[in-house]
């Protein structure tokens, strides 16, 4: 059921042009965006930020926006970016959905860098980071970004 305050929009996929392919044929990262009840949102935007493979923010390279299908699934395909000033290899993420006034900021961690991610200042200051850390899959990467209820996406103040 729509709420009042998602009554205006949903508007994002109109005029949305995929840019979510970083590296074409790179890592491929997927995963869905869930409203409060565990349900997809299918009409939500990601967008993604991230330094290169040695840790460097470029101009030319580290953006990409994926909108959401039906099952509020998005897809990337990228490379695995490099520590950056001793924090973990990640990627920043920003998500758009309907109901939010403002977007929300997470991270997606990688499963891969155990120790790097101990070590990371922002994972090592929650007391439960795992929602941040991405599951490996046959394929690639999975990360779900849950926006309310049990498991709810460790979010960031913009």
């Amino acid at each position: 059921m729509i709420t009042p305050s998602q009554t205006v929009g949903p508007y994002f996929t109109l005029g949305l042009l995929d840019s979510n392919e970083l590296v074409p044929g790179g890592l491929r990262i997927t995963g869905r965006v869930l409203d409060g009840g565990g349900e997809p949102v299918p009409d939500a935007i990601v967008e993604i930020w991230q330094a290169d493979e040695e840790g460097r923010y470029r101009p030319d390279f580290g953006w990409g926006r994926s909108g959401c299908d039906d099952d509020g699934r998005y897809r990337f395909a990228t490379c695995k970016p490099g520590a950056v000033e001793g924090q973990a290899p990640h990627l920043t993420m920003m998500v758009f959905a309907r109901g939010l006034l403002k977007p929300v900021l997470t991270r997606m961690y990688f499963p891969d860098e155990e120790e790097a991610n101990a070590r990371d200042p922002v994972l090592s200051a929650l007391d439960d980071a795992s929602t941040l850390v991405a599951r490996s899959v046959e394929d690639g990467l999975e990360f779900d970004v849950r926006l309310q209820g049990e498991r709810e996406t460790v979010f960031f103040a913009v």
